[in-house]
């Protein structure tokens, strides 16, 4: 296993008198800002004129500047804007301000990996990333508490890169949980496999067959949705607190031997071999490529998708559903 880093392996002083700019102030953006500020570490958030996060930024206490300008103030820039922007802002406002020496980190490896953003050899690069949502980053370090950090290192000119991003992870609240040492390929290859796979693809896509097979079968959309949609949190919280083992115990007798026995019924060889190939097609670059050609032809596919997905019966009955479970947090309203 690599090695996992924790708050005594970190070292909060190795940013102390380093400006770091936060490029971006979205989900991960706040966290990473507020965490770091309230950590000491001297902030500047970075965004294009006329942001709409701006004002949101600065009622937060924050130093907000363009990113060009945040760029030249800073020792450390971290590009937290969405991966398909990042070449763009790079390119106009990042790369002629980032002189010798300075350190650009990344929350996610997909650009540097796929040579979208390729930052001349003086740079050090490297990445921290939160292995949790925005909310939960801030949250959690609210709490006193910590969301575990990936970290890696792209290039170190300066041979104290690796220091500067265990300040960066110990800073926004990782080394409470622990930091662990991975590099930018296995970053994004496994990132990008499991959103594809199993934890949005293939979850999304079974809970989908199975509500679509019992309401073919006849039975009422809300309780298929009940069953199939409804109930895989409670089994997630289950395995995310204890593993497979904790849920099984905590489910009846009759689940889990049907557990046991229709499981690989339903993923088969044909599924495993099928995932395989999904693996391969993102070690190769051919899913990059096509995101990154999706995205420069305005996103036809992408965006029929999202509303014929949006208009499915399964989000229909939910929606109406989930009116009627006041205790969940939504943001449809």
């Amino acid at each position: 296993m690599s090695k996992m880093y924790y708050e005594q392996d970190c070292n909060l002083d190795a940013l102390k008198g380093k400006t770091v700019a936060i490029i971006g102030y979205g989900s991960q953006g706040h966290a990473h800002a507020l965490n770091l500020k309230e950590s000491g570490v001297d902030v500047i958030v970075g965004l294009y004129e006329g942001s709409k996060s701006w004002a949101k930024a600065e009622k937060a206490g924050l130093k907000v500047d363009t990113a060009a300008n945040a760029t030249k103030a800073a020792d450390v820039i971290m590009l937290l804007v969405n991966d398909e922007k990042q070449p763009a802002i790079f390119k106009e406002s990042i790369e002629p301000n980032l002189t010798s020496g300075k350190y650009l980190a990344f929350a996610h490896g997909f650009n540097i990996l796929y040579n979208q953003v390729a930052p001349a050899k003086d740079i050090n690069v490297f990445m921290v990333a939160p292995k949790g949502p925005g909310h939960i980053v801030r949250r959690m370090y609210e709490e006193g508490k910590g969301t575990p950090c990936l970290v890696a290192i792209h290039q170190d000119p300066s041979n104290d890169t690796l220091d500067i991003a265990l300040s960066y992870a110990a800073g926004v609240g990782g080394a409470r949980a622990g930091i662990l040492e991975t590099t930018f390929q296995e970053e994004t290859e496994t990132d990008l496999f499991g959103e594809q796979a199993v934890l949005c693809g293939g979850v999304t896509e079974l809970m989908k067959a199975g509500f679509e097979t019992l309401v073919e079968a006849g039975y009422q959309p809300e309780s298929a949705y009940f069953e199939c949609v409804n109930e895989m949190k409670l089994i997630v919280d289950l395995i995310a607190e204890g593993g497979f083992s904790q849920m099984r115990y905590s489910i009846s007798d009759t689940a889990e031997y049907g557990d046991y026995k229709i499981g690989s019924r339903i993923i088969t060889d044909e599924t495993r071999k099928e995932m395989k190939k999904v693996l391969k097609e993102i070690q190769e670059g051919t899913f990059a490529k096509e995101w990154l050609v999706e995205n420069s032809v305005n996103r036809p596919y992408f965006l029929a998708k999202r509303r014929i997905e949006s208009e499915h019966q399964v989000e229909t009955v939910g929606k109406k559903l989930r009116k009627m479970m006041p205790w969940l947090k939504s943001e449809e309203e």
